[in-house]
């Protein structure tokens, strides 16, 4: 018994050290998409430079924030919504062999501010097979009702012309997260994609529960971080006892928070379970913190400046976009044609919007 002992041992010695290093991944029995912390902080940082006004830099991908783990990021097409303040791109980054589609968050106000004057109206949702499914109505709107979509689509159907069959990576921050998540329900159902992932960071909740059960089979590979006490994720409210009428969190949820004391705090990545509203992630804490909704894995989601819905753009970038009689922007590129190289400095010739 003894040798039995030694070897068992020995071969979970080897396995921690074989496991030294690696990333930890978290796999449940419900099948659940695994939470990737690399991942998470590579698609942070698109969903951070989405909030770029300089629309030049930001489609020529030299912008401040457009550096780092997103390097070599190809934007292949870049739409501005100007008539609703909506912002968003789709691009190629190869180094995770990805199509990336990115939302930016609210700039129209400051945070409390949209808290206040939130939209909660719910909207039946006129989708296959989600008979009682309902969504909020303002961020259902501001995907489905703008410029946003058919340019995304567009955009989307021309890199996998030419890159051939990739993942399609959706994200955003705030409102860009409900966006998000409402392009990659509309690629799984409308469009038959079969590698729709989806990552959004301090993301509001979108619908009911009818939706939230169905969102999650019909968007499995789906992850939600919320971040310590972010007061995002706490509306529009959910009620534990009408938990069937009210908004309700669709899985997973990852929830970052501290512990510890004093010197010894560290961060902790919690995997949540199945439910949405997990009792001991975000839901355990008072969602009462602003800082905490704008920044995940010190990564800043946010605009540059308080003015709302400011772009700035070197009148040579034109070359590359259409406007609409609203003044709503696309720029566009053709994958195959390299694009123009341009001094991105501010200089003279910018014109701000």
């Amino acid at each position: 018994m003894g040798k039995i002992k030694w070897l068992l041992l020995i071969i979970c010695s080897c396995f921690v050290v074989l496991s030294g290093g690696r990333e930890l991944k978290v796999k449940h029995k419900d099948h659940l998409p695994i939470y990737n912390h690399t991942l998470a902080t590579i698609l942070v940082e698109y969903a951070s430079a989405v909030y770029m006004s300089d629309l030049t830099e930001l489609f020529t991908w030299t912008c401040s924030r457009c550096d780092d783990l997103t390097k070599g990021f190809e934007i292949i097409e870049l739409v501005v919504d100007i008539q609703h303040c909506l912002q968003g791109f789709v691009g190629v980054a190869k180094d995770i062999n990805a199509i990336v589609i990115a939302f930016r968050g609210t700039q129209e106000h400051s945070i409390q501010n949209w808290i206040e004057d939130l939209f909660w109206k719910q909207l039946d949702l006129n989708y296959p097979d989600m008979p009682d499914a309902m969504v909020h109505h303002g961020f259902y709107y501001a995907y489905h009702n703008t410029t946003i979509r058919p340019a995304i689509l567009t955009a989307v159907k021309r890199a996998e012309k030419f890159y051939g069959t990739m993942n399609i990576m959706v994200t955003g921050h705030s409102m860009g997260g409900a966006m998000a998540a409402f392009c990659g329900l509309d690629l799984a159902v409308n469009h038959r994609a079969q590698n729709v992932q989806v990552m959004t960071f301090g993301q509001p909740r979108i619908g009911n529960a009818a939706f939230a059960s169905r969102y999650k089979k019909l968007v499995p590979n789906t992850i939600r971080v919320t971040n310590e006490h972010d007061i995002v994720p706490h509306y529009p409210p959910y009620y534990r006892h009408f938990s069937q009428k009210t908004y309700h969190h669709f899985a997973r949820e990852v929830w970052l928070y501290s512990t510890g004391l004093g010197s010894l705090v560290y961060k902790v990545e919690k995997v949540c379970d199945g439910s949405g509203e997990d009792p001991s992630c975000s839901n355990s804490v008072t969602g009462n913190s602003i800082s905490d909704h704008l920044a995940y894995y010190g990564v800043e989601l946010c605009g540059e400046t308080s003015r709302s819905c400011k772009i700035i753009m070197d009148p040579r970038i034109m070359d590359y976009g259409i406007t609409d009689f609203r003044g709503n922007l696309v720029l566009s590129r053709d994958p195959a044609v390299p694009l123009l190289k341009l001094n991105t400095q501010l200089d003279n010739d910018r014109n701000p919007l």
